[in-house]
């Protein structure tokens, strides 16, 4: 009889063996940016996210994308922000709010130096992690920039980057 009084106090499941403090990923890919100066460009980017809750964490981007027509006219990004995401099964949308520093490579006539001027800008962006594998994630996405200080009105490209990451 007493085994049934202390049956309703006893717990049935068990403790986590090993739970993940943060996750972290580390990735490059793909972009083609569509920039409001000149046409569009082709280039590559780097990032890594470090997700230290079950939905927050930071990204960090690197783009480098250079005009297709010939010239010497590149975008050189550097972002840093925060990113919000959801797990559903292996799909893993997410968005992003970033601050950076860009750097503009302005064409210039054959013979003539070339200049670059750097400005600050802030990006805001979606995305979605595919998991492939366990160690393997492939990315979709999307990104809409704003640099300030650039000469008229700003600079405002849009990037897409299609990519993979390495995850930890």
């Amino acid at each position: 009889m007493g085994l049934l009084a202390t049956a309703s106090m006893l717990c049935a499941q068990a403790t986590p063996t090993a739970t993940r403090k943060a996750d972290f990923q580390i990735g490059g890919g793909f972009t083609y940016a569509r920039p409001d100066y000149g046409g569009s460009m082709n280039g590559g980017a780097a990032y890594f996210d470090f997700d230290f809750t079950r939905h927050l964490g930071i990204e960090g981007v690197f783009h480098f994308v250079k005009d297709r027509s010939g010239s010497d006219a590149y975008e050189k990004t550097y972002e840093i922000g925060g990113r919000y995401h959801l797990t559903d099964g292996r799909f893993v949308p997410y968005g992003k709010i970033m601050y950076g520093r860009g750097v503009f490579n302005y064409p210039a006539p054959t013979g003539y130096p070339h200049s670059n001027l750097a400005y600050n800008l802030v990006a805001g962006g979606a995305g979605l992690d595919y998991k492939l594998m366990k160690h393997l994630n492939a990315r979709a996405d999307f990104e809409y920039q704003r640099w300030f200080g650039f000469p008229q009105s700003g600079l405002t490209p849009s990037l897409f980057t299609i990519g993979a990451a390495y995850h930890f």
